[in-house]
């Protein structure tokens, strides 16, 4: 008999699931639930289908035929699942009872959202799926004033495309800087100053206190303070949607995400659940810096994780999972913004004693013309010598430089490590002969 497989969730962690245990299992039986209505797309692009910058249909990269006709994959969208028996192996949705041989939690995570008066009214969004970009679109046609409360990343990059749009932007935000937590205050407030200098406003250190209309938002108040506008966007961090691990009794780590094994199965009571998988928001991961636990909220982790728990949900040769340094980049503006590993906010948090170093130059060689800004700064542990962060911030290739720290932290180099043994490709259209990369690690050696 082909195994059946039931997946719950249609984001980069679910679908890759699904798709990694049909390649895994070409006979078996898989299900996919959402209560999405659009299945397989980014939800780092909804800031730029509500600017227009792209279509919404090329964003969703693929629909429930696809799946249907090309992988044999049956997704049933706008399907809530009800209940998950454990012991008896099925699941109820859409009034139907499935059972399953094993099941792959893949439920994301769900925005939160301050409990505050208000946030029911019209025109109040969060944004997570493209539904509800759509639906920002729509309202923003006949809104002249924004107020965005949250100013991570994916709140900085909705400012940038509603302030393209002519929109007056107020960014409300609880912490003293942008992008908290994940970046250094030195390199957030570089950040808030180009923001600025478009036109967005900052108000910090300031936690939302309600929001406030006769049926419609019409104003919201912050440290007491109030700024008028016509739509609320909530962009203030994404917690796990622990509704069916918690029916299952599955155990939640310090971090108020699922543990998981390298094999991504969950655990009950300790015990590892051999039928039962997890992947994407849902879950917690290992560290690859320090000991321990940390949240890898990223569409890259989460298409590994899919991998992963699709090929040992249909039982594949078994594959692991490992830890993460969880390297990010956004464009935010005309600057990129990358970290990776710890920053120093983190750093304190592990109970690390760190020294920093940093160096500026251009991403091309002086003479040639296109240069444009690099700014590297590269954190590590003052006892072991070892590097544990990284951030940059750029005019363009931020990427392949963050990718190029990240390997040195995965692999634990040191700082003097990674001088004797990292090289860097050079062309003038691509980098200085030296690349600021190295420049950064040699003043971290002077600060060691």
């Amino acid at each position: 008999m082909a195994k059946r497989i039931i997946v719950i969730g249609s984001g980069a962690a679910g679908m890759s699931a699904a798709s990694a245990a049909r390649e895994a299992s070409p006979d078996a039986d898989i299900t996919v639930f959402t209560e999405d209505e659009d299945i397989a797309y980014s939800p780092c692009a909804i800031p730029w289908g509500i600017e227009g910058r792209s279509a919404w249909d090329e964003i969703v990269m693929h629909r429930p035929e696809f799946y249907a006709e090309k992988r044999n994959i049956k997704v049933l969208t706008k399907t809530r699942v009800e209940s998950v028996d454990g012991e008896a192996k099925t699941v109820t949705a859409a009034g139907g009872t499935y059972p399953y041989d094993s099941l792959v939690i893949a439920t994301g995570g769900r925005v939160f959202v301050p409990p505050i008066t208000g946030t029911d009214l019209r025109n109040v969004f969060v944004v997570r799926t493209v539904r509800d970009g759509r639906n920002i679109q729509a309202a923003l046609k006949d809104v002249d004033r924004v107020v965005i409360g949250g100013a991570g990343v994916i709140g900085l990059e909705l400012a940038v495309s509603l302030r393209e749009m002519g929109k007056d932007v107020t960014v409300i935000e609880m912490m003293d800087q942008v992008i908290p937590r994940i970046a250094d205050k030195d390199m957030a407030d570089e950040i808030q100053r180009h923001l600025e200098d478009r036109g967005i406003k900052f108000v910090m250190k300031a936690p939302i206190q309600a929001v406030n209309g006769d049926g419609k938002v019409e104003s919201v108040t912050a440290a007491g303070q109030e700024y008028p506008c016509g739509l609320m966007i909530f962009a203030t961090g994404v917690r796990a949607n622990l509704d069916i691990p918690k029916a299952l009794g599955l155990d939640v780590g310090q971090l108020g995400a699922l543990i998981a094994s390298p094999t991504l199965n969950a655990y009950r009571r300790g015990r590892l659940v051999p039928d039962v998988f997890v992947a994407g928001d849902v879950m917690q991961c290992e560290s690859a810096v320090m000991p321990g636990a940390t949240m890898s909220q990223l569409g890259s982790t989460a298409v590994r994780q899919g991998r992963v728990a699709g090929n040992n949900a249909a039982g594949g040769e078994k594959m692991l999972f490992g830890p993460v340094a969880s390297p990010w980049v956004s464009v935010i503006g005309d600057k990129q913004i990358a970290g990776t590993g710890l920053s120093l906010g983190l750093a304190s948090w592990y109970g690390i004693d760190v020294a920093t170093g940093k160096a500026e130059g251009l991403t091309r060689a002086r003479y040639y013309p296109g240069g444009k800004e690099l700014k590297v700064k590269v954190i590590a542990d003052r006892t072991t010598h070892r590097i544990v962060g990284a951030q940059i911030i750029a005019g363009e290739e931020a990427t392949g430089r963050i990718d190029w720290l990240t390997s040195a932290i995965v692999n634990g180099m040191t700082a003097e490590d990674f001088l004797v043994r990292s090289e860097n490709a050079y062309c003038p259209p691509t980098s200085m002969v030296k690349d600021v990369v190295i420049s950064a690690v040699e003043d971290l050696c002077r600060q060691l």
